[in-house]
This record gives structure tokens, sequence and C-alpha cells, in this order.
């Protein structure tokens, strides 16, 4: 059986990371958002009424990646080192790719999988004008596939 690292005499605790030594540390994360095709191309021709909405989801990501720690109960503090983001655009939809390095006692894929998410979320509010139908809902509208792709840890 799997041991719980996060549980501790069947408490909630933050995992002891003084011991280990710190290392380049990196993950990659990645997640799309449908959207209706008149808003993508609303998007790619920058007359979305709110703004740069991919200049506003870049600094969402950034902010969520550093304030990951404060949203996140167990995770660490620690010192990142870099975010690079791109954007696909599809006919249907705007996929993110993040990748976030530190120089670390533990792992980033949870600062990666939060800008991710952060991104997605700021692209739906800068847009969500142009996606809600006659009654309000967004029947088109849906964030997927967050996942991360890939971590490293290099000695």
């Amino acid at each position: 059986m799997r041991e719980f690292t996060h549980i501790k005499d069947g408490h909630v605790h933050m995992v002891d990371v003084s011991e280990k030594s710190e290392v380049k540390r990196t993950a990659l994360a990645r997640g799309s958002i449908f959207l209706c095709e008149e808003t993508i191309e609303e998007i790619q021709k920058g007359d979305v009424e709110k703004g740069n909405v991919l200049a506003t989801a870049r600094i969402a990501a950034i902010m969520a990646v550093k304030k990951t720690p404060e949203l996140i109960p167990m995770c660490h503090q620690i010192p990142i080192t870099s975010i690079d983001m791109d954007f696909e655009i599809g006919e249907d939809r705007i996929t993110v790719d993040l990748s976030v390095k530190s120089r670390g006692q533990t792992g980033v894929e949870m600062e990666a999988i939060t800008g991710v998410n952060c991104a997605l979320l700021a692209i739906w509010d800068m847009v969500k004008a142009l996606e809600k139908d006659e009654t309000g809902n967004y029947p088109h509208t849906r964030i997927t596939d967050i996942e991360v792709i890939h971590k490293v840890k290099e000695s």
C-alpha cells in the first residue's frame, strides 16, 4: 500500500524537504479552452472590448505561478527562476503550454498547472461577453485537458 507523504499521525502536514538538496527542476503543463470561432477571430484581430486577451492571460499565468503556495495548502514556496509560455490558436480552441523552472528542493508541477489554469480562466473572463448565449450561459465554452506533460529533475 502506498504511503501518503502529506499525512502524518492521521493529520495533513507539509512535507519536510529540509534534507533534500537543491537541484534544477522543470515542469511543462498544458490545457485548452474551447471557444466559438467568432471569438477566436476577435482575439486574433485584437478586437476584444476588454483588451489584449493573450497578454492578460500571460500576466495571469505568471501571477498564479508565483502565488501557488498561497492557493494550494501543502505547496512549498520555491524560487521560480523562469516561466515560459506559448499559445496555440486553433479554429475552436486556444491551447496554453507553460513551462516553469526552479532551483530548489521540491518540484514545480503544481506551479505549472496552476499557471495554465489561471491563463485559461483569464481568457474566459476576457471573452465571456462574446461567448454567452441568449440565456446568459456558455454552451460552447469549456476548459479541458489540463495536464502535466513532463517534469524533469536534474542533479
